[in-house]
């Protein structure tokens, strides 16, 4: 068993990511009901009690619902950082003390086997962060719910082997569509959320500049975007930039209501 991943749901609805070695296992973020993300973990065989973190990127709905029962029913340890922990503590109910890890901004620690790198995102959120995992010499970055990307977050996911990248909305459908005007402001500015057009120039600039062999478009609005058009358009981006889908990077989605494939990077690089 190598550094593995797999989403096991994405968008606005609930979002949770699984990422684990063969000794330490962690989700990141966990904004669907427990028993969906226990049965989740069942999918890819992974028993929600062997569960070793629970990271948070920020206290959005989307991303806490679940915390307070996987917490109270398997005794997981939540780490996240001081001001998300206060603005979610009283969201999730009653938790024990010892399993709340406060961790330092942008501070790297370790869970068991893996290095955990938290940085810094732009969202409407108290302090969001984004993670990248180092198991080996294998990284797997998650970079979804921010409004722009800048140089420090670039140079954190470049390395990576596996990113996942928010490609939330086609601009066009947000501006022509039935949202009140204020969040279509919300959704395009630089505390909101990242376009189909955003994730391909990311994609392209970290497959050019750096490692990433797998890229998954996540977080995609229901509302704002479909896979097929979020797909193709961040294809057809890659292509302008002559990189070759499926040679020099992968291209794959991530799912609202069910789980995504599971990568083994270390077996496949």
């Amino acid at each position: 068993m190598g550094f593995k991943f797999c989403s096991l749901a994405s968008g606005s609805s609930g979002n949770c990511q699984y990422v684990g070695s063969r000794d330490t296992k962690l989700l990141i973020d966990a904004g669907l009901t427990g028993k969906y993300i226990t049965n989740a973990l069942k999918n890819i065989d992974i028993e929600a009690e062997k569960i070793d973190g629970l990271l948070i990127t920020h206290e959005h709905s989307d991303h806490i619902k679940g915390v307070g029962v996987l917490m109270r029913k398997f005794d997981i340890p939540l780490y996240v950082n001081e001001k998300t922990w206060e603005a979610m503590k009283d969201k999730i109910g009653s938790v024990k003390g010892k399993d709340i890890r406060l961790f330092s901004d942008c501070e790297s620690f370790a869970i068991g086997d893996i290095k955990v790198n938290p940085y810094s995102i732009s969202h409407d959120a108290c302090n969001p962060m984004g993670y990248s995992f180092v198991h080996n010499n294998s990284k797997i970055s998650i970079t979804t719910d921010l409004g722009c990307i800048t140089d420090e977050i670039i140079n954190e996911i470049k390395d990576s082997d596996l990113l996942v990248i928010e490609s939330n909305h086609d601009v066009e459908m947000v501006k022509f569509g039935r949202y009140p005007w204020f969040l279509k402001k919300r959704i395009l500015g630089d505390f909101g959320h990242l376009s189909n057009e955003a994730a391909g120039n990311i994609i392209t600039e970290v497959v050019k500049n750096g490692k990433v062999k797998y890229a998954l478009l996540a977080h995609l609005s229901k509302e704002n975007n479909f896979p097929e058009l979020a797909y193709e358009t961040v294809k057809n981006i890659i292509i302008e930039n002559e990189i070759k889908v499926g040679v020099d990077v992968n291209l794959d989605l991530t799912y609202r209501n069910r789980t995504g494939r599971v990568y083994n990077i270390q077996k496949d690089f």
